[in-house]
């Protein structure tokens, strides 16, 4: 029955995307086999010519009796690929997959889909700023794309080809961080699609990405505050705020020059710690509650001079950490087109102002960007989503907190909206949601109970070398 509704389809609809046979596949994170099929569809889905082709995987339902409205999975960044989250497939989504496929796309750009690529150099984690802006330049001359064809839209025209080229008829979508965004604008494009939405760490239609400073110093401040009223931790780390701002500024009037052995290979190695690498750090690892239990020990260390345990997690926060890393390029397509260009003066400074992320940080965007050269894609006022949907946030996220998800909510006629206490930027694998997101989607119109949310604990904090306490 499937495939001769896929062969109705293709024949019908020649601009959807075309298949080629699907095959069994290993992908990391997984030990069994899932279904991968290569499709290929327009570069621009409002011209014919050029194509390109992206990489899908299927998980097939583990029941038999599976229902016929799968679960797409939306990657964030953007910049990550679908197949990035396929560790997650047997933990945060299992109890979804036992009655539906799951499908996960690599994006355009990203993964397995013509991935937009700019490898570390020999020296990235030594680099300075400058050497690393030169040589992300150099890489985006050197990819030669039409890079304003890689814009959420176009992305969201590829889910629908999808779509109809599997053969489902309406589905449902998870789509966290940047991947929320690509959902909503999914939604308005193609609302007789969608069956139900679960969006997590959500970026509201309204929001410019790279003004995030006051989120970020809302988190940082809930952090210190965290602390100061954990008796260990307060005790171990009495002044960590002023220990922070001394650092932040002391990096801000001149770099510091630091000999010391490289946490990998313990060579020893002369590193510039600059005021955008240790703010970046700092940011970067807010993003998890986890994670960000670990920064006052970070903190304090390098203050009185130890700045090894920092360097080895900045070293993992670096732009290019990675050759399996989220497709910077791909990032740079979308934020330079959609978010850029809005980010006025008058923002930048509302934003900025008593923020420890100031301009310097949130401006170098602006300087690849230059090299992106993309239009601007004008804003416009979004439609009203119609179909059910279920906006989760952590109140402690620094990029997407719970009042980003309300001003998304403003734009829909039936959500619910979970706020995970604990939780930061993106909460779908914490305690109870993965049993949520099924009674969700069996059914969407059903408000859930979610006590549960509440019993999710706080990570400990760490106090020394030997890790987070017991």
């Amino acid at each position: 029955m499937r495939s001769l509704m896929l062969a109705s389809l293709l024949a019908l609809a020649p601009a959807l995307a075309l298949a080629q046979p699907g095959k069994d596949c290993h992908l990391p994170g997984t030990e069994e086999f899932l279904r991968c099929l290569r499709l290929t569809v327009p570069l621009d889905h409002h011209a014919a010519g050029a194509t390109l082709s992206l990489h899908v995987t299927v998980a097939p339902a583990l029941r038999e009796s599976a229902r016929r409205d799968p679960l797409f999975l939306l990657a964030g960044g953007p910049g990550e690929a679908g197949s990035d989250l396929v560790p997650l497939l047997n933990t945060t989504f299992r109890k979804v997959r036992a009655t539906r496929d799951i499908v996960l796309i690599d994006q355009r750009g990203t993964g397995l889909s013509g991935k937009l690529d700019c490898k570390p150099g020999k020296n990235a984690e030594t680099a300075s700023e400058d050497e690393l802006l030169a040589e992300t330049r150099a890489c985006i001359k050197g990819l030669n794309k039409r890079f304003n064809l890689y814009t959420t839209e176009q992305a969201a025209r590829d889910i629908e080809a999808v779509r109809g080229a599997l053969g489902y008829g309406r589905i449902n979508l998870w789509g966290g961080s940047y991947g929320s965004r690509l959902a909503q604008a999914y939604a308005r494009l193609y609302p007789g699609s969608v069956r139900a939405m679960v969006l997590d760490g959500v970026a509201a239609p309204d929001q410019v990405v790279p003004a995030g400073a006051h989120d970020a110093q809302a988190a940082l401040d809930a952090l210190f505050k965290q602390c100061a009223d954990d008796r260990v931790c307060a005790t171990a780390f009495p002044s960590l705020r002023s220990e922070f701002e001394a650092l932040a500024g002391r990096l801000a009037k001149s770099p510091q020059s630091l000999t010391l052995p490289d946490p990998r290979t313990a060579e020893v190695t002369k590193v510039e710690m600059t005021s955008m690498r240790f703010i970046g750090t700092v940011h970067n690892i807010l993003y998890s509650q986890a994670d960000s239990r670990r920064l006052p020990f970070l903190i304090h260390s390098a203050y009185q001079d130890r700045w090894q345990p920092f360097i080895a997690r900045s070293n993992v926060s670096r732009d290019f950490s990675s050759e399996g890393g989220p497709a910077m390029p791909l990032h740079l397509a979308v934020v330079c087109a959609e978010d850029f260009p809005r980010l006025t003066p008058q923002l930048l400074e509302q934003d900025t102002k008593g923020s420890f992320l100031g301009a310097p940080q949130i401006m170098r965007i602006g300087k690849m960007c230059e090299t992106m050269s993309v239009p601007a894609v004008p804003y416009k006022e979004p439609a009203t989503i119609e179909a059910p949907v279920l906006l989760m946030s952590g109140a402690l996220d620094p990029v997407t907190p719970p009042r980003r998800a309300e001003a998304a909510r403003k734009y829909m006629k039936n959500a619910q909206h979970l706020i995970v206490k604990n939780g930061g930027h993106i909460v779908s694998p914490l305690g109870c949601m993965p049993r949520l997101l099924r009674g969700f989607l069996d059914q969407p119109d059903t408000p859930l109970k979610a006590e549960c949310l509440n019993e999710i604990p706080a990570p400990t904090f760490q106090l020394n070398s030997a890790g987070p306490q017991p």
